[in-house]
């Protein structure tokens, strides 16, 4: 390609840039812009992985009395509070122990009775000098042992009554229902799971390879992309023990959703720094699939293109990584199309010199 034709293009290029321009309504008389010294800043290296979200607390409510469950009162997904009834066991042998010792009662009562009447008819007897002293002991002590068998029977019933009470299945802790694994009219077992608690809160555990176990340090700071947009967490434990070449780890993220538990996010995590060239994301100049940056020179404003890398948070601004057609010391214009306004007026001066 010869000097006019390489020219001609670059004309061509500088109207489109130029049209570009006025069409967002920026004159090029307006065009003013600040300008940037380029030097090596540190950047943060951040590894993708992810993410499950997990309940700091996984408790089972399990059956303290065996028996059918007649009642089951939540399904997954349910939240509940600590002491709650999740569901009810009956044991229909309970009924008949109790019919058995109501009718144990019930004779001791009429003995009792009959012991108080004899007792009562022997002291009579004693005043009148009729019976002796050694057979109101007697009656006395009948008394006493028949007494003392109503209180036994009594704590009888109150322990099956216990286990009756027992049939009630309680939360041990305020969170929500993962897993039921039984159905109402199933057949438990005592210590058999009704249902799976999640509670104490939510947190993030990750499994990151061993390679970058030494970078992650407590209290790093971590970026979440989960399904409510972008969060930030912080790296809260590290466990010492190594499993399958992968460290685990536990990240505190406020606001985490406990919809899904055990749900996969991505996470990235810091995994080291170095230095790179980064400019403002509005010094960006996107035109035909390329991308420049407007460089202040001698003769001006020219366009410099770039390759571009990755794009990095600094306070306030969104800076991008520049990976070539920069270098330390250029003075960029930090707004894109006030720089194309610049260069494009440069670029027609200089056309309208040469002609």
């Amino acid at each position: 390609m010869d000097g006019t034709a390489r020219d001609g293009m670059e004309t061509r290029m500088m109207r489109a840039i130029v049209i570009s321009v006025l069409a967002l309504g920026l004159t090029l008389s307006q065009a003013v812009a600040e300008t940037l010294v380029l030097a090596p800043v540190s950047v943060t290296d951040w590894k993708a992985v992810f993410g499950r979200i997990e309940a700091r607390d996984r408790l089972p409510a399990r059956a303290r009395l065996g028996g059918t469950l007649v009642e089951l009162a939540v399904k997954e997904g349910d939240l509940v509070k600590a002491g709650d009834m999740l569901g009810r066991i009956v044991d229909e042998k309970l009924n008949f122990q109790l019919s058995a010792i109501d009718a144990q009662k019930a004779s001791l009562d009429a003995q009792l009775s009959n012991a108080e009447s004899e007792l009562k008819r022997g002291e009579d007897l004693l005043s009148r000098g009729v019976t002796t002293v050694q057979r109101l002991d007697a009656l006395r002590t009948q008394v006493d042992v028949l007494k003392g068998q109503i209180e036994a029977v009594l704590a009888q019933r109150a322990v099956v009554e216990q286990q009756a009470a027992e049939g009630a299945v309680l939360a041990p802790t305020a969170g929500r229902v993962l897993d039921v694994p039984v159905a109402k009219g199933a057949v438990v077992m005592p210590g058999e799971v009704v249902a799976t608690l999640g509670g104490g809160g939510i947190f993030l555990r990750l499994a990151v390879p061993e390679r970058h176990a030494m970078a992650l340090q407590t209290g790093d700071t971590i970026v979440i992309d989960g399904p409510e947009g972008q969060q930030e967490g912080t790296l809260e434990r590290i466990y010492p023990l190594i499993e399958n070449g992968r460290v685990v780890a536990d990240v505190s993220v406020e606001g985490l959703s406990d919809k899904f538990v055990d749900a996969r996010v991505l996470v990235r995590l810091p995994v080291d720094e170095r230095p790179a060239l980064v400019v403002p994301e509005t010094a960006l100049i996107t035109h035909a699939g390329l991308d420049f940056v407007g460089v202040a020179s001698g003769d001006g404003i020219v366009l410099r293109a770039v390759v571009i890398g990755e794009h990095h948070q600094m306070g306030d601004a969104t800076m991008v990584e520049v990976l070539t057609g920069l270098q330390a010391g250029d003075r960029v214009e930090t707004d894109g199309v006030v720089a194309a306004a610049q260069a494009a007026e440069a670029h027609v001066e200089k056309a309208a010199a040469h002609e």
